[in-house]
């Protein structure tokens, strides 16, 4: 975005989507004290904040970016004031965010796939980036493998769609393969 002072061809909902992820499991480490995971979405949390600011300047479409930070923000406050108010039992108020956390991972693993009917039909990928799905790919089979590690189903399930969207969007890279110059990323310095 820097490089070419554009927002264009980016995706915002992914951004959203991973930033509302990553809150969650933040919750969800620190009522289980799970250091890997409190330390993991912190950094993502703090990661996804900034590219949304950076999304947010670049946009041209302002006004429909705040609209949906604002709603996520009360989707954040809602979930908050459920968990933390309507719940006082630790175990429940973990079963439940963990479901809860489930359907955001599962979302934010599907949210790239939002522009899959332009990208059979315009027969490319420009819209999508490879290596955000090749780091999907490795993030999402980690996290499967550390949720089987610690028996924890909330964290291995809702990460194994990660891995069959990531194998989807390479075959959709194969399949409509970008242009050359899609490739060839310019410096930041420039």
């Amino acid at each position: 975005m820097f490089s070419t002072r554009s927002a264009d061809n980016i995706q915002f909902l992914p951004f959203l989507t991973t930033h509302l992820n990553n809150l969650g499991w933040l919750y969800y480490g620190y009522l289980k004290t799970d250091w890997t995971l409190i330390i993991v979405n912190s950094t993502g949390a703090l990661l996804q904040t900034l590219y949304i600011f950076v999304y947010s300047f670049f946009t041209p479409e302002k006004c429909s970016v705040l609209v949906k930070i604002l709603l996520s923000l009360g989707v954040l406050v809602l979930g908050y004031c459920y968990f933390y108010l309507r719940i006082p039992e630790l175990d429940v108020r973990l079963n439940q965010l963990g479901l809860f956390c489930s359907v955001f991972t599962i979302s934010m693993y599907l949210s790239p796939m939002a522009d899959l009917a332009q990208i059979i039909q315009t027969k490319s990928t420009k819209c999508l980036s490879f290596p955000l799905a090749v780091a999907t790919f490795l993030a999402s089979t980690s996290w499967v493998l550390y949720g089987w590690q610690l028996a924890d189903v909330y964290i291995m399930v809702p990460n194994v769609p990660g891995i069959f969207t990531s194998l989807l969007r390479f075959w959709l890279f194969w399949q409509y393969p970008a242009e050359q110059n899609m490739y060839s990323y310019k410096s930041l310095h420039a």
